[in-house]
């Protein structure tokens, strides 16, 4: 992109990142964002939580700055960041939820990364930097280069480089990095690592954008239905093949290799362990950024899925209307011909109903391709309701069983941060089932949805709980099936 007065003066007006540097209360807005969303790693939020905890922040800056300070309400503060001329915030529902949720959008975390950029650091290092340059610039050459002669002697000079380095080693020259080397490599493995999930937030962005694309295409359409479909499926495979799509793609491939996961955690340990890293005192968060960026990229292929599913509703709303113009063609067609039935021999002396002026007509049946099939719509009656007064017991009404989904996520979560699996029985036996059969069965619905779940037919385990019955008298209950092996 040119830098010129043109290209910066729109940017200031129109770029969310530029609006939030210059906006008044660009401190409240950045600092809260960035521990809500960018230093947890969270994704989306509901409105409720977020609104709560934004409230708590208000309270604490009223307290140091006056009761004048922040005059709005949270809802109205999280409201004016989501707006259009803001975009700082998108404000979305879920589907099957009436509750609103929040997300950053790109351009707010990379104003938020930038001014991360503007303190001063107590160490900067350049080494790094250099060294990834010349790797990169060696894989591209070497990667680029056709003739096998010199991808060979490349390979020879590099091999050889190898066997000077090992025969160094078993004399007893080992040559080890200082602690200035060490930190340095350090500080750009933190920035990479965070450069990383904020591309995912940009990437679902982008797909967001071309879902809006083809909708706005469907509604101004006035071709047939194939063509919009194969420019449709043309368009979304044409997002799959760009640069992005094929780089997202290989990074998620290299990603969920779990020798690459184990490889992953086994460095970090060690790496993390060095007296120069801890030094510098690290984020907490940094030991499990590999799981990070599994979070991200998972909600990134969530959202294309919920996108895909989205577009085929509304491509069969489309469907049903096009249908439903055919039929009232239809209709209107048989309802000529039953009006023409009576007045036939008062049409034409030969008695002719219709003269074609071609001499051959291209008939299409209209049952040649299958019609939409409409869902079945139940009928109500229409009785009118008249009051009881039978005495009746509402106490099954308030004794309903609603499960903790999330809770038995973060606990299958928590198992499996330093494990490959974890069967069904190891999950209850760390935390006993508490709400009997209707929480193993959310074990199950889980494992089918967020995880990789194996059924072994060949072994046979007990999880039993221990529940009361309704005069308070304990029971134990057990219950036998097949293995379950939840994986990440």
């Amino acid at each position: 992109m040119t830098l010129d007065y043109t290209t910066l003066a729109a940017l200031q007006t129109q770029h969310p990142a530029w609006k939030l540097l210059r906006a008044e209360h660009a401190p409240l807005v950045a600092s809260f964002l960035h521990r809500v969303f960018v230093a947890p790693n969270v994704r989306v939020m509901a409105a409720t939580d977020l609104e709560e905890r934004l409230e708590d922040e208000l309270y604490l800056l009223r307290e140091q700055l006056g009761k004048g300070a922040f005059p709005l309400s949270a809802l109205d503060y999280l409201n004016d960041w989501a707006s259009h001329e803001k975009g700082w915030l998108r404000k979305f529902y879920r589907q099957g939820s009436d509750d609103p949720h929040f997300d950053l959008t790109p351009a707010t975390e990379k104003a938020i990364a930038w001014l991360g950029t503007l303190t001063e650091r107590s160490f900067v290092g350049t080494e790094s930097r250099l060294l990834t340059v010349f790797e990169l610039l060696r894989q591209m050459s070497e990667g680029s280069e056709s003739d096998p002669e010199k991808r060979i002697a490349e390979l020879e000079k590099r091999r050889t480089e190898c066997e000077n380095e090992i025969a160094r080693i078993r004399a007893g020259n080992m040559l080890l990095l200082d602690e200035t080397a060490i930190k340095d490599r350090f500080q750009q493995f933190v920035q990479l690592a965070r450069e990383l999930l904020t591309d995912f937030r940009e990437v679902e962005h982008n797909f967001r954008q071309l879902d809006r694309r083809v909708r706005e295409r469907i509604a101004l359409w006035e071709e047939g239905k194939g063509a919009l479909l194969e420019e449709i499926m043309g368009e979304r495979d044409h997002i799959a093949d760009t640069d992005q799509g094929r780089s997202f793609r290989a990074f998620w491939d290299f990603l969920m290799s779990t020798r690459r996961q184990e490889e992953l955690s086994e460095r970090l340990d060690r790496v993390l362990a060095l007296p120069p890293v801890l030094a510098l005192q690290p984020d907490a968060r940094t030991r499990r950024i590999h799981y990070d960026w599994l979070e991200a990229g998972e909600h990134a292929q969530r959202t294309v899925a919920q996108l895909s599913q989205q577009l085929r509703h509304f491509l069969d709303d489309q469907a049903w209307l096009e249908n439903r113009r055919i039929m009232d063609i239809l209709h209107g067609v048989e309802a000529k011909a039953l009006a023409l039935r009576d007045h036939f021999g008062q049409l034409a002396a030969d008695g002719t109903c219709m003269r074609i002026a071609e001499s051959a007509a291209d008939i299409e049946l209209p049952m040649e391709r299958p019609l939409y099939t409409p869902t079945l719509q139940p009928l109500l009656a229409d009785v009118i309701l008249a009051a009881g007064d039978a005495d009746l017991d509402t106490a099954a009404l308030y004794a309903q069983v609603v499960i903790d989904r999330l809770r038995l996520d973060r606990h299958i979560r928590q198992l499996l941060q330093n494990r490959l699996h974890v069967t069904l029985r190891e999950l209850t036996a760390a935390q006993p089932l508490q709400q009997g059969l209707a929480e193993l069965v959310a074990y199950l619905q889980l494992g089918s949805e967020s995880f990789h779940m194996r059924v072994d037919e060949n072994t046979q385990e007990v999880i039993i709980w221990k529940t009361v019955t309704t005069d308070g008298t304990p029971l134990e209950r057990h219950v036998r099936l097949p293995q379950v092996i939840f994986a990440r």
